[in-house]
């Protein structure tokens, strides 16, 4: 079997229909097997007739079928992107990050939502593994461990990203390091009673903000007021908000374990109890999502680039399907910091 014998969508009359091979060899005057030669990179093809089909294909606005070429070829070159909320905050930043990333890979990104019921988990689960996927990259977030495991027991190469995975690649940005740099650049400010908005979700990346944030501030001897919130959005950030600072003592400086719920920690404060950011209360966030350098917020955090992220997390795939047995591969990236008006390191 070829390309070739593989038929293109029946002619219709009046409905529209993909233009096939067999369209461009009629207009080019030549065969359908030439029509494959030309679009098969390092195939013999005389240049004469090579130019004839590129300017029938132009002409006729023809696009290889790519769906076809990986059925032969056995490799579907669909990559699944799994997230829980891809709409959310940085998730979707670095979704749209991995799509452009893999497309320009030469990979098809297809994006499974995994929903929140068991019945949407199982859906996107059927979905992911009965296209076939060549492989599988896992957002930080809330789907579940027995999904990634069944990715791995599928025989996909496998990429988590902002979680860690036991005998699974990948990608995380070093949280630890970010959340202790910001509990030293409150209690250097002088701050001694600290705030944590968390959030009830407790994904992984977020638990390891809590606690890195929690356990260096306590021991530089700063006393933490921490409230979370029942997910990691603005929602999320307002309850939090609310709860640490409409009482006394208030925390004179808060570390928000994402920008979301920054935000909204920020619009509790201020809209709700009238404190001034950063005079009455300092905010750090984390991710440095583009809402965080809007006018009505200039939000100083920790910044996740989701190019970078992407960029790395389809290099680490490159790198395991090019050595299925190699050791596995784990890479942190800096969170750095960037410095607005919600609050300012000491000089």
């Amino acid at each position: 079997m070829t390309l070739d014998d593989i038929p293109g969508p029946p002619r219709t009359t009046g409905k529209p229909r993909f233009v096939s091979a067999q369209d461009v060899a009629r207009r080019a005057g030549v065969s359908r097997s030439a029509v494959s030669r030309a679009f098969t990179p390092g195939a013999s093809i005389a240049e004469e007739t090579r130019e004839k089909v590129m300017q029938a294909a132009a002409e006729l606005g023809y696009q290889v079928n790519d769906l076809a070429r990986g059925l032969l070829a056995n490799r579907s070159r669909l990559v699944g992107i799994v997230a829980t909320k891809p709409e959310v905050g940085f998730r979707a930043d670095l979704t749209a990050a991995l799509a452009k990333t893999l497309i320009r890979r030469g990979s098809v990104p297809l994006l499974i939502n995994t929903g929140e019921t068991e019945d949407e988990l199982t859906a996107a689960q059927q979905t992911l593994f009965g296209h076939r996927a060549e492989a599988t990259i896992v957002l930080s977030g809330s789907p579940p461990s027995s999904f990634v495991d069944l990715a791995r027991r599928n025989g996909q190469p496998l990429v988590v990203i902002g979680r860690s995975e036991p005998e699974t690649d990948h990608v995380m940005v070093d949280n630890i390091a970010a959340a202790r740099l910001a509990a030293r650049l409150f209690v250097t400010r002088g701050f001694t009673l600290l705030g944590l908005a968390g959030s009830r979700s407790a994904t992984p990346s977020i638990v390891e903000r809590e606690q890195a944030f929690c356990d260096e501030a306590a021991r530089l001897g700063a006393t933490i007021v921490v409230e979370r919130g029942p997910d990691t959005d603005y929602a999320g950030g307002l309850a939090a908000g609310r709860a640490l600072l409409d009482g006394q003592p208030r925390p004179r400086a808060v570390f928000c374990v994402n920008d979301l719920v920054a935000l909204g920690v920020m619009d509790a404060a201020r809209t709700d109890l009238g404190l001034a950011v950063p005079g009455d209360v300092a905010v750090i966030g984390f991710d440095d999502v583009p809402q965080a350098d809007w006018l009505a917020y200039r939000l100083t955090t920790f910044r996740q680039d989701p190019e970078l992220m992407a960029a790395r997390a389809v290099a680490v795939l490159d790198r395991r399907q090019q050595d299925p047995a190699g050791p596995l591969i784990a890479e942190r990236i800096e969170a750095r910091l960037v410095v607005r008006d919600s609050f300012a390191p000491a000089e």
